[in-house]
């Protein structure tokens, strides 16, 4: 049996769905990557891999531009003739679920990881394109050989009330899960001084960043003895990505500790006090996830997919949206008791093992592979 992954880049596809495609690869099926072009291709390579690429430009509109990518993905689909295709992120769901239905694709999974820009931003223009892409996701995914998996519950309930799917069709798997084995925690010390903060991500708006930022400033001004990092990069073909400008204030401001993209995770979580993520909306973010199997106590926004991962008070506390206050005071609250920390973060650990673990995210999702195929 072939199975075709279709993502908006390699990176997605190496940074959170390898470990699925490793799963798959032991269980007896060929995967396939598609993507478009980018250095992560070649890691997938390099991890065995057959890989595809073609031509995509994630914020275009244009129609010319746009109907040629569907007609590469028509082109990929007739040549590959694949058993099942699995799409992940919004444009690639769409595109790839119409192709998949034209082409006469035998089964269909389409994974919504959160609704997106499209359906957070604000701004006019994407206000006015929401509506287009309701058009186009109710024509993709009301295939009956598809089904569509989401993170949350509040994703499965968007969906069904805006009637944009039968919910016969959907499936709720929480997360893409973490590996527990390589995420576990080590033993430091429990002290109030010197604490290092983490918020790992994506740099985008919509994380929370500048509400970060600002609760940094803040404690430093009041003395707090705390090392506040900022771990991701920054992604151009989001409108939400923050700017090299702004970036490079921070650095000269100092109140953050840039680090860039990180790939060796553990380390750094071992390294870390606490982890913080106030996003606007998820799926279920995996650095919650990864910072709970290391049994740090977490930070977020009472939002869904952040409520998803930590009960306040339990492994974590959540804070209301876009409030700089409440997450000042959330991590002056942590720093100043290490017992807390300590029982939230133990609390976290086991709630990664019971619900998140990587390997009962696998099993859910070939599952819903082998309920298509019967």
């Amino acid at each position: 049996m072939k199975i075709l992954f279709f993502a908006n880049t390699g990176w997605y596809l190496y940074n959170f769905r390898l470990p699925l495609a490793r799963y798959l690869r032991d269980q007896g099926y060929e995967v396939v990557m598609l993507s478009p072009p980018d250095p992560y291709v070649a890691h997938l390579q390099a991890a065995g891999f057959r890989t595809l690429t073609i031509p995509m430009e994630r914020r275009s509109l244009h129609p010319v531009r746009e109907l040629r990518l569907l007609n590469d993905v028509r082109r990929i689909y007739v040549q590959e003739r694949p058993d099942l295709v699995h799409h992940f992120t919004l444009k690639c769901v769409v595109y790839g679920a119409l192709v998949a239905r034209l082409t006469g694709v035998p089964a269909c999974v389409n994974a919504v990881t959160g609704l997106g820009h499209v359906f957070t931003s604000t701004r006019l223009r994407t206000r006015l394109l929401r509506q287009s892409v309701r058009i186009l996701l109710r024509l993709a995914l009301n295939s009956p050989r598809s089904r569509l998996i989401v993170q949350n519950p509040d994703d499965q309930a968007a969906f069904e009330q805006a009637d944009l799917i039968d919910s016969r069709r959907i499936r709720l798997i929480r997360s893409s899960g973490v590996d527990t084995e390589r995420f576990q925690p080590v033993a430091k010390s429990i002290s109030a001084g010197s604490l290092k903060i983490l918020l790992a991500s994506r740099l985008l708006w919509e994380k929370g960043i500048g509400e970060y930022v600002a609760a940094a400033r803040q404690l430093r001004q009041e003395g707090m003895a705390a090392e506040f990092l900022l771990a991701g990069a920054p992604d151009p073909g989001n409108p939400a990505s923050i700017s090299p400008d702004q970036l490079a204030r921070w650095r000269r401001e100092g109140d953050v500790t840039l680090l860039g993209h990180i790939d060796d995770m553990p380390t750094l979580l071992a390294q870390t006090d606490m982890a913080v993520l106030p996003s606007y909306r998820e799926g279920v973010p995996r650095s919650l996830l990864e910072a709970a199997a290391c049994g740090l106590p977490l930070i977020t926004t009472d939002v869904p997919g952040c409520r998803e991962i930590v009960d306040h008070g339990v492994n974590g506390l959540l804070i209301p949206l876009k409030d700089t206050q409440a997450l000042t005071d959330a991590i002056r609250r942590l720093s100043e008791d290490s017992q807390m920390r300590q029982r939230l973060g133990q609390a976290g650990r086991a709630r990664a093992l019971a619900e998140f673990d990587q390997r009962l995210v696998f099993e859910q999702t070939l599952a819903v592979y082998r309920d298509l195929r019967s």
